[in-house]
């Protein structure tokens, strides 16, 4: 006998009804996204001519954030939560709610027109998506582009956005400042770092790393876990360009509460005025921002680091569940005053504090030359047959703290803030731009942020505990992708999960958390 290889089942249609869906705990985003008035802020800043003849820019937003939420990664990916009945009907609540009589009512005609969808087809939101793009900014780029090849000198441009970015980057920053009244945090660390996005798109710009894409700048608030402020650009676009603009711009986005600031970033953000404008309390609102940025290892700094005794050289070490941990990293302070920090009366101290690592792979046989092309600055320490070679790193800043303490605050941002960016390009859609437009793009990168911030107000405002830590994979494998069945009764609806699911408590505790956000002030 041949064994059977299938096992013995069979799929088929359910003959019922019943409004069945594989997304039972997605509905708990759309509760909180109205809780925090996120919804009613998308409707308010995205207004649009036509709005109530067709899809309007907030619906299509809307289903974007859930799209990117649910696990797609592209606009086609509505028309699969479409085909999610069960999860359609709620969405279609969704859309309804906050609506005068009077509006509901058009918002019925216009459903009839549009055979009853719930959610707007692909064509229908790349119609919207394209009033994000300012086709004379792609002009005014390329006329820059042509005048940088006749001259042979040119400059980076970052497109300005338009009505409708300006809009849902507003959205944006309402809902920071919903988080921030139900959880007030005085202190607002700021983390700056731009990332790569890589596209095959035939309009997209060749970067630093020989291939095409964008370079998003982005500024990420440590205490809320939030993205506060993202700026999207060319990939030709430095990572560094006009990042003083990007803090004075994320200044403006963080909310009421905040009592003091503070600065990371990476050797990208070394720019003299930058640094001034912190230490020398510019900020109008805020005052010194103290910071610890990434120092360029010069050949002035080197020879001020070679000066340093082997004697003030101190272990880096990292405290693991109590017990020290030696890290193989030494740091020393730094007697290195650039022209630019020259002291005078009255003025900020910027301390320099380097780290040094000794490099543990030996160099190959014939490869000594090649080998000496490495990603990072080295120094040799030592004479003659001790002599080493060392990784070496420096740091500036104008916080008064202990040399190792002050490393690992400054760490913190490469375990955090970057960590950020591979959720933002692998575990949501930000990874796969849709289209060659950048305005459309940018679009898309900024939805993407919307549905992070909402991921994190989900995890830290409602869920709390081991979830704030948890990734997107876990958040729908244990929250959102549930089976349900969506029943309609006497105008009420119902979500009904099955009688063994272990889900029902964690989804009533954040219903009823949810339900408190909403009461909150403000």
């Amino acid at each position: 006998m041949v064994a059977q290889k299938l096992l013995p089942f069979q799929y088929e249609i359910d003959p019922t009804e019943s409004k069945l869906t594989a997304l039972g705990g997605l509905p708990l985003f759309l509760d909180l996204m109205s809780s925090l008035g996120v919804i009613a802020s998308l409707r308010k800043c995205l207004t649009s001519s036509g709005d109530m003849n067709g899809w309007s820019v907030a619906d299509v937003v809307l289903g974007l954030v859930m799209v990117n939420l649910a696990g797609g990664d592209c606009v086609g990916d509505l028309d699969r939560l479409n085909e999610d009945v069960g999860f359609a009907e709620v969405m279609g609540l969704a859309t309804r709610a906050g609506y005068s009589r009077q509006q509901r009512r058009a918002l019925t005609r216009k459903l009839a027109k549009l055979k009853l969808r719930k959610l707007p087809s692909d064509s229908a939101a790349f119609r919207r998506l394209a009033g994000f793009h300012e086709q004379s900014e792609e002009e005014e780029k390329a006329r820059r582009r042509q005048e940088a090849e006749e001259t042979g000198e040119g400059k980076a441009y970052v497109q300005k956005s338009n009505r409708l970015l300006n809009g849902l980057k507003e959205a944006e920053k309402q809902m920071v400042a919903a988080v921030q009244k139900r959880v007030v945090q005085t202190v607002a660390t700021l983390d700056q770092d731009a990332t790569l996005v890589a596209s095959g798109k035939e309009e997209a710009n060749w970067s630093y790393k020989k291939f095409k894409g964008y370079q998003p700048l982005n500024t990420y608030w440590a205490e809320h876990g939030l993205v506060l402020h993202t700026e999207f650009r060319d990939g030709n676009v430095p990572a560094g360009y006009e990042q003083l603009r990007g803090l004075e711009e994320a200044l403006a986005c963080l909310p009421e509460g905040v009592e003091r600031v503070y600065l990371r970033s990476d050797t990208a953000a070394y720019q003299v005025e930058l640094l001034k404008y912190c230490a020398e309390g510019r900020s109008e609102r805020f005052g010194v921002i103290e910071f610890a940025v990434g120092a360029d290892v010069t050949d002035e700094f080197k020879k001020a680091v070679a000066e340093v005794a082997a004697r003030d050289w101190q272990p880096l070490v990292r405290e693991v569940e109590g017990e020290q941990v030696d890290t193989g990293q030494e740091w020393a302070e730094v007697c290195y005053v650039p022209n630019w920090a020259g002291h005078k009366k009255g003025g900020p101290t910027y301390r320099f504090i380097a780290t040094r690592e000794r490099r543990l792979q030996l160099e190959l046989p014939g490869m000594e030359k090649k080998q000496k092309d490495l990603p990072f600055p080295t120094m040799e320490f030592g004479r003659g047959k001790r002599k080493t070679t060392y990784k070496v790193f420096g740091v500036v800043t104008n916080r008064d703290l202990p040399g190792d303490e002050l490393l690992w605050w400054y760490r913190k941002r490469c375990g955090y803030s970057e960590q950020v960016h591979a959720v933002m390009k692998d575990d949501l859609a930000g990874g796969r731009m849709p289209s060659g437009k950048f305005g459309v793009n940018a679009a898309w990168w900024h939805v993407m942020v919307l549905a992070l911030n909402l991921a994190e107000a989900m995890k830290r405002l409602v869920l709390g505990g081991s979830w704030i830590r948890k990734r997107m994979k876990a958040l729908r494998f244990r929250l959102i992708h549930i089976g349900a069945r969506v029943m309609t009764r006497s105008r009420k609806m119902r979500i009904r999960l099955s009688r063994g699911d272990g889900s029902w408590e964690l989804i009533r505790r954040a219903r009823d958390k949810i339900r408190l956000l909403a009461e909150a002030p403000g």
